[in-house]
């Protein structure tokens, strides 16, 4: 079926209305009509080919709301009219070590992103979500708990999960106390994840207008990382610490407030290479990790979790035509913290 929607044709270009094909329903898919998409930084990389090997043309968008409109007839766990979500991806092999464990983000086989991947249905790239509707298996579409605002709650599909995985796998929590470094799309999501959970939370920031906000989102303190007296105080008391800066920084300095036995994880996505001096991980046996979202069922219980919390993202929503000045100001970190089309306003065109 034909249908409208945003993307580009070569990196240089802006983002602009097209029209692409999207695959009749299967008897296990679900159609969603798209209500609202939010922006991650990894649209933009991949729409300017950034990180190579975007398929032309790059149609982005991973963080989907929707009324479903249509589903198959072995479908059960939607029916018309129901709220569905869609995240980062849309298939993987399914038979693997890591699709069998639940990790289907890590799949033998690699599994299928919801834009830039191959489409095993119409043998072409997938198209992501900033577009007027989206057919995806029942298998990798999830449900929005009622309670919680629909555009704020599509960053939830990226930027949530991202979060909250890690601090799940690395056992955050009461007692336990979680470093945040940078505030942002991510940033702002692990405060508020990590603060529900239970964690004291420990945020390091460059910028000193966002000391406040920091407070605001949860944080316990908030910590200038240019201010060396005060990154002293901290030596040694942070047993996880959440990092979700995507621009070359120092590594090393936060590795030194760790415990014995802490860890980094790295969120964000620096292009460059980081330095790591060995002994900021032998002087007590830290860890410095990486972490790629979440698999389909741990996305569903961040959601759950997030309902039962109430948390959502802090978002500004705007219009579909206004994107191509929305991906200038993320360059530029002037969003707080996450934009989110209406995708209405694709309509209009």
């Amino acid at each position: 079926m034909s249908t409208k929607a945003f993307g580009n044709f070569a990196p240089e270009k802006p983002l602009e209305l097209l029209q692409i094909q999207r695959r009749e329903v299967t008897d296990i898919d679900v159609e969603i009509e798209i209500l609202y998409c939010g922006i991650c930084h990894s649209d933009l990389h991949t729409a300017r080919n950034e990180w190579m090997g975007a398929k032309y043309p790059v149609v982005p968008g991973h963080e989907i709301v929707g009324k479903v409109t249509n589903v198959g007839s072995k479908v059960t766990k939607f029916k018309v009219g129901d709220t569905a979500a869609v995240g980062c991806m849309v298939d993987s092999c399914r038979t693997c070590e890591q699709c069998q464990c639940g990790n289907e983000q890590y799949c033998d086989e690699g599994a299928v992103y919801t834009y830039n991947s191959n489409d095993k249905h119409l043998n072409t790239q997938t198209y992501g979500g900033y577009s007027e509707k989206i057919v995806v298996d029942e298998a990798f579409t999830l449900k929005v708990p009622e309670n919680l605002d629909l555009a704020a709650a599509a960053p939830l599909l990226c930027a949530g999960i991202t979060t909250y995985s890690p601090l799940k796998h690395w056992n955050a929590g009461p007692g336990k106390t979680v470093g945040v470094v940078g505030i942002g799309g991510l940033g702002h999501m692990a405060i508020k994840i990590a603060k529900a959970m239970g964690a004291k939370v420990v945020v390091f920031t460059t910028s000193l207008s966002k000391v406040e906000d920091a407070k605001r989102l949860g944080a316990d303190d908030v910590v200038l990382s240019t201010d060396l007296d005060e990154m002293q105080k901290h030596f040694k008391t942070i047993n996880l610490i959440i990092d979700a800066v995507s621009a070359p920084h120092d590594i090393n300095m936060f590795l030194k407030l760790l415990k014995v036995d802490g860890t980094l994880v790295l969120v964000g996505a620096p292009m460059e290479p980081l330095p790591v001096v060995s002994f900021s991980l032998i002087g007590g046996r830290k860890s410095f990790a990486g972490s790629l979202i979440g698999g389909i069922a741990e996305t569903q219980e961040m959601l759950d979790f997030c309902g039962e919390h109430n948390i959502v993202s802090d978002i500004e929503l705007i219009n579909i035509q206004y994107i191509n000045e929305a991906y200038e100001r993320m360059l530029k970190g002037d969003v707080k913290y996450r934009f989110v089309i209406d995708m209405a306003t694709l309509k209009n065109n």
